[in-house]
């Protein structure tokens, strides 16, 4: 058929309403929020240790909220009906980092991602966590974003870092440090 759909045109709608560019940062911002939620996934689905996919569980179900907001008409978050990311879900996941610290090695170096399985997966969770940071502080030019979710997402590629190092602990393998070339 060549009918065309919604969101055929290159626009795809916000709660609220409004019709944005797909290509706006701050659609590029809450897709890659839900990028991130998606490699989080692909970790759990490596086979974690329990009290590491309890946090991620958790975690995954925070990133639904942020993408939520972010994909909303700015201003208009008050009606979506939910409880927002707020200061108590940064605090929530500095406890899971300090936590999941209890027992590592001391970091002397660098560690290259990889590892496990699920451990690798979760430094690609950072990484792509640490681009939606990126691209909320883009967007927020925009059009303002709320500062507790840009301090939710700085704290959790830090989590994730953290789990990253505890399931190569719990799983008996040694983080891979980084070598400088001589």
């Amino acid at each position: 058929s060549s009918d065309l759909r919604t969101g055929d045109d290159g626009t795809t709608g916000l709660f609220g309403g409004a019709r944005v560019l797909k290509a706006s940062a701050r659609v590029e911002a809450y897709g890659t929020v839900d990028e991130a939620n998606a490699f989080i996934g692909v970790a759990r689905a490596a086979g974690l240790p329990a009290s590491i996919d309890r946090v991620l569980e958790g975690v995954q179900n925070d990133l639904f909220v942020v993408g939520a907001e972010l994909a909303c008409v700015p201003g208009k978050e008050g009606d979506m009906k939910m409880k927002l990311i707020s200061d108590d879900d940064a605090v929530r996941l500095e406890g899971a980092i300090d936590e999941a610290e209890v027992g590592l090695p001391a970091l002397k170096s660098f560690v290259l991602p990889g590892g496990t399985a699920g451990a690798a997966a979760l430094h690609v969770a950072r990484t792509v966590t640490r681009r939606a940071e990126r691209a909320l502080l883009a967007a927020s030019t925009d059009a303002p974003i709320r500062r507790e979710i840009v301090v939710y997402l700085n704290r959790l590629s830090d989590l994730l870092f953290t789990l990253a190092r505890r399931a190569n602990h719990e799983a008996g393998v040694t983080d891979v440090p980084w070598r400088p070339r001589a």
